[in-house]
């Protein structure tokens, strides 16, 4: 049986609405469309990677609400396995707006205050036959406690660096085996400069495995002190809503399965090529039959 992969962070209700071009500030625009989903990170990574035919579990927080019940119904529904979740009595569900344009791109708005940060919540679990553990920034604290029990055990992990609050981002870099920053991540993180100038400053001489994923112009990634791009697949794109989060959980996965990591960065870049192209939320991810099209450069259906 395939090892498991664990992803800890948030699953967050998504409020979307499309229009024809992301608004300018101090205007008012229509919306020509409206709909309601599920995202977040590390749940989203759990869908892709149980989509692929993985195994994934979700280890984060709802509260009792009806948008946390419902969230934890979709991911079990994708094949999840949700008994790491915890049900909190106070706060509320997370939440995000989203404003996306005709060409796929977006504004994301982003409420992380609606639940307590608190890792005690964590099942405590011996993570036996897990064969990876995939963090985001979005939950420190949780991350941080199973980074430290898959150090100790000796399991692969990955970091999903996109936000965080920088000191305690810091600490996660630290632990990771993997840490793939999103371009904003990355600039956010270190500042304005050449991506390779500023992950050989991330890395220092660690020697662990830095990337960051850059849209269209392909992820590039510092391996054994040399940096190497790898490119994404071109795509006409409908939603880039999530792809970041799809990338990490197939990378996860590229490296479960035996692949080298710039072997699991192409398999990662396939993926979030189907899903830009596709959108349509968790509904929209890539099979292995897509994906293996796609990465044979074979047409996908959409």
């Amino acid at each position: 049986m395939a090892r498991k992969i664990i992803c800890v962070g948030n699953l967050v209700l998504d409020e979307v609405f499309q229009v024809e071009e992301l608004p300018r500030s101090g205007i008012k625009t229509g919306v020509l469309g409206y709909e309601k989903r599920y995202g977040g990170p590390a749940a989203t990574a759990a869908v892709a990677i149980c989509r692929l035919g993985g195994r994934a579990a979700y280890w984060g927080r709802i509260a009792a609400d009806p948008a946390g019940e419902a969230g934890v119904a979709a991911l079990r529904e994708h094949g999840v396995d949700c008994d790491g979740v915890a049900v909190l009595p106070e706060g509320r569900t997370l939440r995000a707006v989203l404003v996306v344009d005709l060409q796929g791109e977006r504004i994301i708005i982003s409420d992380r205050r609606g639940l307590s940060h608190d890792p005690s919540v964590l099942p405590d679990d011996p993570l036996d036959g897990v064969g990876a553990v995939l963090v985001d920034s979005r939950w420190t604290a949780g991350a941080e406690v199973v980074l430290d029990r898959a150090r100790a055990a000796g399991i692969v992990t990955v970091l999903d660096a996109d936000g965080g609050v920088p000191g305690e981002l810091q600490r996660l870099i630290d632990k990771a085996d993997h840490v793939v920053f999103s371009s904003e991540g990355l600039r956010d993180h270190v500042g304005e400069g050449d991506p390779g100038a500023l992950l050989r400053r991330c890395a220092g001489d660690s020697g662990r495995v830095f990337a960051v994923t850059r849209g269209a112009e392909g992820s590039l990634w510092l391996v054994d002190g040399e940096l190497v791009t790898v490119p994404a697949f071109p795509v006409r794109v409908t939603d880039t809503t999530g792809c970041g989060d799809v990338f990490h959980g197939v990378y996860a996965l590229g490296l479960c399965e035996g692949l080298n990591p710039l072997e699991a960065a192409r398999f990662a870049a396939g993926a979030a090529a189907i899903k830009a192209e596709r959108g349509r939320g968790w509904d929209g991810m890539p099979d292995r039959q897509a994906l293996e099209r796609m990465l044979h450069g074979e047409p996908v259906l959409v």
